[in-house]
C-alpha cells in the first residue's frame, strides 16, 4: 500500500533553501545599474560619451567609473540593452519628481451617489437636489439612482421622468452624460460637473 503523498522538495535535502527574495520581482520603475547589468555587451547612448555604440560591459563600466557616474540600463528589452552613463541618484530623483507632478496634475474623478425612490416627495427631492448641486460645485460627478422595491418597478416611467427632471434642474451645475438606464431594480443617470471657464 503506498504511503502518504509527500511533495518533492524544491531544494536538495541538507542543502541551502532558496532565498525567497531572489524570486521577488524588482519594482517595474527600478532600473538595473552598474553590476546589476548582466549583458555581455551594451549599447551606450548619451551626450557624455565620446562615441555612441556597442561596448563590452567591462569597458562601459570602466568608462562610468572614470567619470565617477553610474552605468544605467534604460532599455533592458533591446538587444543589446541600451545604457546611459549618468548620476543615477539625481536621475531617480528627477523621475520621481516628474511622476509626482504628473499625479498632482491628473485630478481624480470622485463619484457621489444620490438615491431615492420612484415616489419621492417634493421636499425630499429638493433636499437631494441641493446636495447634488454641492457635489457638482466641488467637482464631483453625481450618480442619481432610483431603487424599485417590490412592485414599485411598475412605476419605472415615473422614475425615468424623475431622473430627467433631476438632470434638468441641475443643468446650471452639471451635464447628464447618459440617459436614465435600468439595471435590474435600479435606474441610474450620471451627471458630470460643468467646467468653469
Amino acid at each position: 500500500m503506498p504511503g502518504p503523498y509527500r511533495p518533492k522538495p524544491t531544494y536538495k535535502p541538507g542543502g541551502r533553501k532558496p532565498d525567497p527574495r531572489l524570486n521577488q520581482k524588482k519594482d517595474e520603475n527600478e532600473l538595473a545599474i552598474n553590476n546589476q547589468i548582466h549583458a555581455a555587451q551594451v549599447r551606450l547612448v548619451g551626450d557624455n560619451i565620446p562615441e555612441p555604440g556597442i561596448y563590452p560591459i567591462s569597458k562601459a563600466l570602466a568608462m562610468a567609473d572614470e567619470m565617477e557616474l553610474d552605468l544605467v540600463e534604460i532599455s533592458a528589452k533591446a538587444d543589446p540593452p541600451v545604457c546611459k552613463i549618468l548620476d543615477y541618484q539625481k536621475y531617480s530623483y528627477q523621475q520621481k519628481k516628474r511622476a509626482k507632478e504628473m499625479k498632482a496634475n491628473s485630478t481624480k474623478v470622485v463619484i457621489k451617489e444620490i438615491r431615492f425612490g420612484p415616489n419621492t416627495d417634493e421636499h425630499d427631492f429638493q433636499f437631494k437636489l441641493k446636495h447634488a448641486q454641492e457635489f457638482l460645485q466641488e467637482g464631483s460627478k453625481v450618480k442619481a439612482t432610483i431603487f424599485f422595491r417590490g412592485r414599485s418597478i411598475m412605476f419605472k416611467d415615473q422614475g425615468e421622468k424623475q431622473l430627467l427632471r433631476f438632470a434638468v434642474e441641475l443643468e446650471e451645475f452639471g451635464r447628464a452624460e447618459t440617459m436614465p438606464t435600468l439595471e435590474g431594480k435600479r435606474m441610474n443617470i450620471m451627471i458630470a460637473p460643468v467646467k468653469k471657464k
